[in-house]
């Protein structure tokens, strides 16, 4: 780029400051790398700051599950419901949604979970490590987990899955089927939620900023270096990626993509086309004296979490499919909190802190981990939905793997950049939709 300024060539740049990011440098430096973090912001300024401080490493089943496309035009045309996606996006999104339907069918989900839960046991295990290392217990709550359903029915049709998928993976998952059996571990909720998996191995941080500035503080103390740089294109020259800023450019010998929702334009600029979407995730943050919350709660049919944070009470989720650049709709948190206070009726709901965050999303719940296909020296790491925070220390543990030119623990096939082209042209999964072949996924 003619008359840019150039920055000092760096040996690895990680771009993104988020948790993914911190952790993935944190790693390579540990490693004994030069390692330069890039962000346009402050580190943690994104989705890192305000999300549920939740370790959800029981999660192992993918949100493009068999049969989902039934349930997703009730839940669009409910207000309250767990998914919305404004009118002007869907032309946008449509293209994602066709891909999400598609990981939904039988001959790929058994797949898909079998990564995801294979991405999550290494992440409990990397977790660990991260905390020893780092000396980070002082900054965990371990205190278990209540997944919660309404009635007998709800848990049929959807609890079981989760209690046999924790099960068949070695999570510790237990069924509590009464509001007693409840009760013991959280009093306060109201009658209706009458079955729960209690998963006791859960894990939250007790603020996820404190921690990523913890992470960070341990990357600075080792000698790694950042910049406030906004990175806006990727281009390779010979054995060097050189990237563009506004007025100035950074030279390394290799680079990590860790932008989280904004990682698509800097793919696109090595010319990988990535499907990558927003999940626009909400919040309310209420007085720790809100209610009595001894565990993390996720009530599973209505898309959202009662969580601590940063000393206080966190309501949220919900999952609003509408890009980077459409303001806020905070209709979406007061949804969530004036459900949370039907649910839990000693709640108080004053005082609130509304939040917005973007999680960057791939249509089969699977980030996008390793090489880029066009530029060897560029690796990407993003993609991670709501599970960034998740999966940040096990993503950082493949990534310094790779780059040091070892085989990282797990197969990493299902996370490839290239996964998508080996699926049936968006033009053929088309026709298929508009036949309305919804049964399809059904079929074995």
């Amino acid at each position: 780029m003619a008359g840019a300024r150039e920055f000092p060539r760096a040996d690895l740049v990680v771009i993104g400051a988020g948790i993914v990011g911190v952790s993935t440098a944190l790693c390579l430096r540990k490693a004994g790398r030069d390692v330069l973090l890039i962000d346009r912001e402050a580190p943690g300024a994104g989705a890192s700051r305000g999300n549920a401080g939740a370790f959800a490493f029981s999660d192992v089943v993918p949100l493009a599950t068999p049969g989902i496309l039934r349930a997703a035009p009730k839940w669009l045309l409910d207000p309250t419901g767990p998914l919305s996606i404004p009118p002007a996006y869907l032309p946008v999104i449509a293209p994602w949604l066709l891909r999400f339907w598609r990981a939904s069918w039988r001959d790929r989900f058994p797949r898909l979970m079998a990564a995801q839960a294979a991405l999550m046991a290494l992440s409990r295990a990397a977790l660990e490590r991260q905390i020893e290392a780092t000396g980070g217990e002082a900054l965990m709550l371990r205190q278990g987990q209540l997944r919660l359903w309404q009635g007998a029915g709800a848990f049929a049709a959807r609890g079981r899955g989760y209690l046999e998928a924790c099960r068949a993976h070695g999570i510790r998952c237990d069924l509590l089927d009464s509001p007693g059996a409840i009760a013991e571990i959280q009093p306060g909720l109201a009658p209706s939620f009458t079955h729960a998996c209690h998963t006791p191995d859960w894990i939250n941080t007790r603020d996820p900023l404190d921690w990523l500035h913890h992470l960070f503080a341990a990357y600075r103390a080792r000698g790694g270096r950042f910049e406030r740089f906004a990175a806006r294109a990727l281009e390779v020259e010979g054995r060097t990626v050189v990237i563009r800023g506004a007025g100035r450019d950074l030279r390394a010998s290799g680079v990590v993509v860790a932008a989280g929702a904004w990682s698509r334009t800097l793919a696109r600029s090595l010319g990988e086309a990535l499907p990558l979407e927003t999940e626009r995730g909400y919040n309310t943050t209420l007085p720790a004296e809100a209610f009595d919350l001894r565990t993390h709660l996720t009530f599973a049919d209505h898309g959202f979490v009662v969580s601590r944070a940063g000393g206080c009470i966190r309501v949220g989720g919900g999952v609003e499919l509408g890009g980077l650049r459409r303001p806020p709709d905070f209709r979406r948190a007061r949804v969530m909190l004036h459900k949370a206070a039907r649910f839990l009726p000693g709640l108080a709901t004053g005082e609130g802190r509304e939040w917005m965050g973007f999680r960057p999303s791939m249509p089969d719940s699977l980030p996008v981990i390793g090489p880029s296909s066009r530029a060897p020296a560029v690796f990407h790491a993003f993609g991670h939905g709501h599970l960034g925070l998740t999966q940040a220390a096990a993503t950082a543990e493949i990534l310094r793997d790779l780059i040091l030119g070892r085989r990282p623990e797990i197969d990493i096939d299902a996370f490839s950049v290239d996964r998508f082209r080996k699926e049936p042209a968006l033009k053929h999964l088309a026709t298929i939709a508009s036949r309305n072949d919804l049964s399809l996924p059904d079929r074995g």
